[in-house]
């Protein structure tokens, strides 16, 4: 009898069982879209919905071991919205789906766990607060991944999240778990029956009118911001520099020399009008990430491309070129000078970065090292541990050394001084970090990049769309330079007001306006990171107490 009992319990449970599954792959597909499709944000609003409805399908069938819905909910929306990372590197692309899943799952299992304690809406806010403040750590975390942060869905839905300019990225977040959370909870009132039969006409009308308004109101006021919003007239005149040139055979299919001579043609082809202009007005022009290796920033002005770009700007008044390089400082001691030097011959040293210059005709110039670094790649994480196991493994993680806060570049003219922000790569996915450029004084911001190790996927895609939201939070133009594409100029409201193709050699000039007005955020940084996290501390010291409680009631 007990067998037959197992049996019907089995073949109960395959129904709830196929409706779990059916809900993890809803779920998947509708958090991917808006990261995969343009102006398709508002799948995020409700994309949630179905996983918070699995949560509930497993918690009242009773099925245990429920964390494998939720962990392949979020293995399955990392790998397609990120599946491009394993074209750099098959190992990291699966280490960055499966352990940021992992993540994503602790914080829902945290939530699943709360509910044993707290009743009502109370474990649903400590999940929305939870999830926000993990997102807001995982920007300053040594191993950060923070992708497919949850405001990052509206990157190319610009006209629905002006407001950004206050909350920042992290504001699209709360507005991600406050619609979800609504739409849920009509849904749950309407399958137990409290909608019918508990709910007077005055609550009913409440509920949907909250809803709607949770839902659409920050639609609206971004869309008046959106058509308010103008700039102030203060060009500067920019040309970005699409040499294209392919990053996995870089440096062995072509010369250093042959490289420059390419970047030179393209400038010479496009300032033609300028070439012995003394009268003429500043230009930012701007080349990619790494695009020479031969900077020493002990000597910089003995290097061999720096040098022939400055030759060139001297034909070209007014002209600053801002480029990017992997650099190397050489330091002589006794010792390792740090954890990250590799060691030369004895008693000399080198660091590696990945660094920023501005120069002009002068020889005068000015370096940023990259700070925010892409774990593995190209820096050890959690050093004093990793880079012993490094060594042993006879060096295959990258060992970059970066600044510790960010500084300007200066583009200089005609006794014109103009605060420049450089954020290199991988830097402008980091909202509250890239805001630092602009509370420094940077009148406006370039980003370099290097996206052809991914191919032709949704990464470069996605990448430069982080941008957008980037010129919102801050209110800068940006001039954005990528070796094989995509450059474009992007106004402050975020709009790609300019932009070359894909994976072709190209050369983009026009102008955009400077601003040194500093936003809400920019001035208080991620108040809703830092709110959440406050939150999220309450609510977990009221879980600790509740569960401590019922053990001195045994006692």
């Amino acid at each position: 009898m007990k067998r037959k009992k197992n049996r019907v319990s089995v073949q109960e449970q395959r129904g709830p069982v196929l409706l779990a599954w059916i809900l993890v792959l809803l779920f998947a597909g509708m958090m991917s879209v808006p990261f995969l499709v343009p102006h398709c944000g508002f799948f995020s609003l409700f994309g949630f919905v179905p996983l918070l409805l699995m949560e509930r399908v497993v918690t009242m069938s009773g099925m245990r071991r429920g964390w494998i819905f939720h962990y392949s909910a979020f293995v399955l929306w990392n790998a397609a919205t990120t599946f491009w990372v394993c074209n750099a590197t098959v190992g990291g692309g699966l280490f960055a789906i499966f352990a940021n899943a992992l993540q994503m799952s602790l914080v829902f299992g945290i939530f699943r766990f709360s509910r044993k304690v707290f009743g009502g809406i109370l474990p649903y806010v400590f999940l929305a607060s939870l999830w926000i403040t993990w997102e807001h750590f995982y920007f300053d975390a040594q191993i950060s991944w923070p992708w497919l942060v949850l405001g990052n869905s509206f990157a190319r839905s610009i006209q629905a999240v002006q407001w950004y300019e206050f909350t920042g990225h992290l504001g699209g977040s709360l507005w991600v778990w406050l619609s979800n959370l609504s739409i849920f909870g009509l849904m749950v009132t309407l399958s137990d029956g409290s909608w019918a039969f508990k709910w007077n006409v005055k609550a009913k009308v409440a509920s949907v009118t909250g809803s709607l308004l949770v839902i659409f109101a920050p639609m609206i006021l971004s869309k008046v911001m959106y058509e308010t919003y103008e700039e102030k007239e203060n060009p500067l005149e920019v040309l970005l520099l699409q040499p294209n040139i392919d990053p996995y055979n870089k440096f062995q299919a072509m010369s250093q020399s042959r490289q420059n001579a390419l970047l030179l043609n393209q400038m010479s082809a496009s300032l033609a009008d300028r070439k012995g202009d003394e009268s003429a007005g500043p230009l930012l022009a701007v080349a990619p990430e790494t695009f020479t290796s031969d900077v020493v920033t002990n000597d910089v002005r003995g290097g061999r491309t720096f040098n022939e770009f400055v030759s060139f700007l001297g034909d070209y008044p007014g002209v600053n070129l801002l480029f990017g390089a992997s650099s190397r400082t050489y330091i002589s001691s006794a010792t390792p000078p740090s954890h990250t030097a590799r060691k030369m011959k004895r008693g000399l040293w080198w660091e590696s970065h990945n660094s920023a210059l501005i120069t002009d005709s002068t020889g005068r110039y000015g370096i940023y090292h990259k700070s925010r670094l892409v774990p593995g790649v190209e820096m050890t994480p959690y050093p004093a541990f990793f880079c012993r196991v490094d060594d042993w493994l006879g060096g295959v993680m990258g060992r970059c050394v970066g600044q510790d806060e960010v500084s300007l570049l200066l583009c200089e003219a005609g006794g014109v001084s103009i605060p420049v922000g450089c954020a290199v790569c991988y830097e402008s996915v980091y909202g509250e970090f890239f805001s630092g450029y602009a509370k420094k004084g940077a009148e406006m911001m370039t980003i370099i990049t290097n996206d052809a190790w991914w191919k032709d996927t949704p990464g470069y895609r996605q990448h430069l769309s982080y941008a957008s939201l980037r010129a919102i939070e801050t209110r800068r133009s940006i001039a954005r330079s990528a070796n094989t594409g995509i450059s474009a100029i992007i106004n402050q409201k975020g709009e790609i007001v300019a932009s070359t193709s894909w994976w072709e050699p190209a050369v983009l000039r026009g102008s955009l306006n400077l601003n040194d007005r500093e936003t809400f955020f920019v001035r208080h940084g991620d108040m809703t990171g830092r709110t959440a996290a406050f939150l999220s501390a309450l609510l977990a010291l009221a879980l600790v107490v509740g569960l401590l409680m019922p053990s001195r009631r045994r006692r």
